[in-house]
């Protein structure tokens, strides 16, 4: 669990993260202040500006809580699998973990992350792992492919994932026939397109 500085009552820490929680599964962060939140708690503001800092250092703690929960999604599903369909799965449950949690889906890209500190060595090394996941995968798919090339890969193939999911939770993906475009056949179809080039590629 996200701490916060090493003097704060760990029971209040918990009890903020809630309280944000419920907030954010029907409500937009833009919505939400600082005052509402220690009235949530049941503590002055002030008490929780010493506790965190600033009240961008709290929802700070929020996104690495919500790096966390996507990470215990994912790292079941690569386990076992072969690295096509690990893949797949992956990208589907990024999918699925942004329309159960919209909110915090938009607070963690809509909200500038953490630059420095301990904030950001978390947040960081969290991301760093969720793209490392995706560059083993690749690596393992096509053992010729180099580390720095895959990194690049990896993280080109995410940000495609990621516009189609942005895309889709936004509802901007079209049409054909009169039925919007899905996601999950999208993602399948941009997997599919990526790995067929990576598998015959012949100047690796």
């Amino acid at each position: 669990m996200a701490r916060p500085r090493q003097h704060a009552p760990e029971a209040l820490h918990a009890q903020v993260m809630a309280a944000c929680d419920d907030w954010l599964q029907g409500n937009p962060v833009h919505a939400l202040s600082l005052r509402a939140l220690a009235r949530e708690v049941g503590c002055a503001p002030s008490t929780l500006l010493k506790l965190y800092g600033s009240f961008g250092n709290l929802l700070q703690h929020v996104n690495i809580e919500t790096l966390a929960r996507l990470r215990m999604v994912i790292e079941p599903l690569t386990e076992g699998a072969e690295p096509e369909r690990q893949m797949r799965a992956l990208a589907l449950a990024y999918w699925q973990f942004a329309q159960r949690e919209p909110f915090r889906w938009q607070l963690l890209f809509d909200y500038p992350l953490a630059q420095e500190g301990e904030l950001d060595q978390r947040q960081s090394d969290m991301i760093e792992a969720l793209f490392l996941r995706v560059e083993m995968s690749l690596k393992e798919y096509q053992p010729a492919l180099g580390d720095l090339e895959a990194r690049r890969l990896g993280r080109t193939l995410w940000g495609s994932v990621h516009g189609l999911v942005q895309l889709g939770l936004n509802e901007r993906l079209g049409y054909w026939q009169g039925q919007q475009l899905e996601v999950p056949e999208l993602l399948d179809q941009l997997l599919f397109t990526i790995l067929a080039g990576l598998r015959h590629r012949s100047d690796i």
